[in-house]
């Protein structure tokens, strides 16, 4: 791979790559890593990609498997964070904010999997395919997750109204 493939690659995909390692780990500073690591093996692997779509599979592919490597690991275990709220990103409108934070409750697996569903544009079996998870699965996960999206918001308006 040219630096200039390099550089292409990383403006077209740095941001996906960030938010599917965000939309896991709940933290900026560990998705930066993972994003890292992830743009370091596209820059050091060998071979060719068939079309930029197998590219952008195949990173957001190496982001999960980073993503799930630091969650598994005894160091990820054993910290506490010192402050969530520095995390978070900034929204322009109120709403966005609340959807992001209902999102972000959310168990990693249907975060990741509305995440790759709804903002990255794959089907539910391309979604099965880069999570490695049966395809049944995987509509669970959006299925509960579009549920609990719902009541959460059902609570809130119905408190609004009171």
């Amino acid at each position: 791979m040219t630096e200039e493939e390099f550089v292409q690659a990383v403006e077209r995909y740095g941001d996906t790559i960030y938010r599917v390692a965000y939309s896991c780990l709940k933290n900026r500073a560990d998705a930066e890593d993972v994003m890292q690591d992830t743009l370091l093996k596209l820059y050091r692997e060998r071979r060719s990609f068939e079309s930029e779509e197998h590219r952008r599979r195949w990173l957001i592919r190496v982001a999960v498997n980073q993503a799930k490597s630091l969650l598994r690991s005894s160091w990820f275990r054993r910290t506490i964070p010192l402050d969530e709220q520095l995390d978070q990103p900034v929204f322009d409108r109120p709403e966005e904010s609340e959807l992001f934070e209902q999102v972000m409750a959310l168990p990693k697996n249907y975060r990741l999997a509305l995440y790759l569903y709804y903002y990255e544009g794959y089907q539910v079996r391309e979604v099965a395919e880069l999570m490695r998870a049966n395809l049944s699965t995987v509509q669970t996960w959006l299925m509960r997750a579009r549920g609990l999206l719902q009541q959460s918001y059902k609570e809130a308006w119905s408190r609004d109204e009171s």
